[in-house]
C-alpha cells in the first residue's frame, strides 16, 4: 500500500518535520522516522530527542508564525511557517498530522495519509 499525492509537497513536510528534528534536538541527540500502516492508512512519525515543546504552546505549534521560543526563533530568522504549511499540504491530502511531546525529552510528529491499495 502506498499513500498517493503531490510528491513535492508531501517532501516538503517531511523536510519540514526533519528540520525541526534537527534544529531543536539536543547535541548528540537522535532523530527516528518510522514508517507503517494503521487501519489501511500511511502512517509516518518523526521523532526526536531535543527539548520538546512545553504542554501550553503543543495546540498551537500548527498555527501560521506560531513560535514557541519567540527570541530563539527571531534570533534564527525562523519565520513560524514550517509546521503550518505542513498541516496545510497534509489536510489537502485527507490525511492528518499531530504532535505529542515532552519538555527535555523529545517530540513525535505523526503524519496519517489515506492509502491506496
Amino acid at each position: 500500500m502506498t499513500a498517493v499525492g503531490d510528491t513535492d509537497r508531501l517532501s516538503q513536510v517531511f523536510m519540514n518535520l526533519l528540520s525541526n528534528a534537527v534544529h531543536y534536538n539536543r547535541e548528540q541527540g537522535e532523530i527516528r522516522i518510522s514508517t507503517g500502516l494503521e487501519n489501511g492508512t500511511a502512517v509516518v512519525r518523526v521523532a526526536d530527542t531535543g527539548q520538546g515543546i512545553p504542554s501550553e504552546d503543543v495546540p498551537r505549534v500548527f498555527e501560521r508564525f506560531y513560535r514557541g521560543d519567540r527570541a530563539r526563533s527571531r534570533a534564527e530568522r525562523r519565520q513560524g511557517l514550517g509546521l503550518a504549511i505542513a498541516k496545510a499540504v497534509v489536510d489537502a491530502h485527507g490525511g492528518s498530522i499531530e504532535v505529542s511531546s515532552q519538555p527535555g525529552v523529545g517530540s513525535v510528529f505523526t503524519v496519517r495519509l489515506p492509502g491506496a491499495a
